[in-house]
């Protein structure tokens, strides 16, 4: 019973709008209503700046961490219950209970919960995500081929059980489907650029 609500608890954790809330509490606006929408750590650099996109960035990245860990004490470090709290967090930001199911895209959450889970993979993946904005300026493109390429990073540097790598197949599915915008706007050269300036008039 304790690691099957553990992993509710992860959704539940997940659920909270740490970007919402922390812009609403700092601006009074609504970050949904600005930018691309989103809640997340990009669009909160961009609406609020830097000191609230990095806090945000920050404490979605601990929740991630803290769902895997707490699974991992109430199930005696089982791969598979750990395994699926690191999807629920990550569902949990995506789809929050506390805004009617529309969330961000779970980068965040997806880098704590598997810091936790595959450290080693997730930090050949942070490599990959680091030099590819680096390289392009577009935070998207980073994401969604660092977290394609992350299964495969697990399987050859793990070869873990069966539920972990399945858990990095269906993170990766959760990060590129949330990114279809972004894929769109690339597509048609209109993606946002990385930008530390702050909030854009």
């Amino acid at each position: 019973m304790m690691p099957f609500l553990a992993v509710v608890l992860a959704y539940f954790i997940g659920a909270i709008p740490v970007g919402y809330l922390l812009v609403k509490w700092r601006t009074g606006s609504d970050v949904r209503a600005a930018g691309s929408g989103n809640i997340g750590a990009t669009n909160v650099l961009r609406t609020a700046g830097k000191a609230s996109g990095v806090a945000t960035l920050l404490l979605d990245i601990a929740k991630g961490y803290i769902a895997v860990w707490i699974a991992e004490r109430a199930s005696q470090n089982s791969p598979a219950w750990m395994s699926l709290a690191a999807i629920a967090v990550m569902a949990g930001h995506a789809f929050p209970i506390f805004l009617g199911f529309k969330g961000g895209k779970a980068v965040a959450c997806f880098i704590g919960a598997f810091l936790r889970l595959t450290p080693l993979p997730m930090s050949a993946a942070l490599v990959v995500f680091a030099g590819l904005v680096a390289w392009t300026r577009h935070i998207s493109i980073g994401s969604i081929i660092a977290a394609g390429t992350f299964p495969l990073a697990v399987w050859l540097l793990l070869q873990p059980p069966l539920s972990v790598e399945v858990a990095s197949v269906a993170a990766a599915a959760i990060i590129i489907y949330r990114h279809k915008a972004n894929i769109e706007r690339l597509r048609r050269g209109k993606e946002h650029v990385l930008s530390w300036g702050g909030p854009r008039p």
